[in-house]
């Protein structure tokens, strides 16, 4: 691991084309119950200092829309927060979406951590994805299965619901095909994270992440990192690692600015 941060943040491109503008749609912080390797405002001051124009923080175990308020107090930088809709907020609760939005918070993602525990039925979906009309809200579809995923982008697409991000379309957790990679990206935005190139993660080659974002088009994917974890570098660092493996692979800069600066400001503007 150290070897490859060592190759990666030596690059020349890393220099060259700092992060000035991006945003990170994908960022854990502590206090968690696992160990990060920067609280809130840690991420938020280091977003800052590379003139990043937003985060957002994700907890897989309670709402981060109060602590994303704080530490955009203190840092002066944008942070978004929101909730996962995990067995301890009550699972696809609406009373926990009508929260998020009352806080202010701009982001909704289905379960992760408890993906096993909850059935995901149209029934469940058809509130919540009013609410997130109402209130403006982004979904993101956290660790659903495929056919969780197009379910809720077909119910989304029959209301109007455009604000979606597909997570880890090519992890594990998803492991979605090319072609249902494409026919998602009709509804949602195909969120890649550099986390899942990691050796304790997915080990994902970064190429298939490029191969995926050449088929399906820039105009329809985020990149971010999903850092945080205190075995991996920070996560600006983890940005600029990501950004150099995809022009790398043949990603323009134009298209990196699409995927980190265009896509995400959509969304999160």
């Amino acid at each position: 691991m150290k070897k490859l941060k060592k190759e990666y943040l030596k690059n020349s491109y890393l220099k060259e084309y700092p992060l000035e503008g991006f945003l990170d749609t994908h960022i854990h912080t502590a206090p968690d119950f696992r160990h990060r390797i920067l609280n809130d405002v840690e991420a938020a001051l280091d977003a800052k200092s590379q003139k990043m124009r937003a985060i957002v923080l994700k907890s897989h175990i309670e709402s981060t829309v109060g602590r994303a308020k704080i530490a955009e107090y203190v840092s002066g930088i944008k942070v978004f927060g929101g909730a996962c809709l995990n067995t301890n907020v009550g699972g696809l609760n609406p009373e926990a979406v009508k929260t998020t939005a009352e806080l202010g918070g701009k982001i909704v993602w289905f379960p992760t951590i408890s993906s096993s525990k909850i059935k995901i039925t149209s029934e469940n979906l058809e509130e919540i994805l009013h609410l997130a009309i109402q209130n403006d809200l982004i979904l993101a579809t956290g660790h659903m299965s495929i056919d969780d995923i197009f379910l809720l982008l077909d119910m989304a697409n029959s209301l109007g619901v455009w604000k979606i991000i597909i997570n880890h379309p090519l992890t594990k957790v998803v492991n979605a095909t090319i072609d249902q990679q494409k026919e998602m990206s009709r509804y949602g935005y195909l969120e890649h994270c550099f986390v899942a190139c990691m050796k304790q993660h997915d080990n994902l080659n970064p190429k298939i992440i490029a191969d995926a974002i050449n088929v399906v088009r820039p105009e329809r994917c985020i990149m971010a990192t999903d850092f945080g974890q205190a075995h991996n570098s920070r996560p600006v660092d983890g940005m600029k690692m990501f950004v150099d493996s995809m022009m790398g692979f043949g990603i323009s800069w134009e298209q990196i600015s699409m995927m980190c600066i265009e896509n995400p400001y959509k969304l999160l503007f």
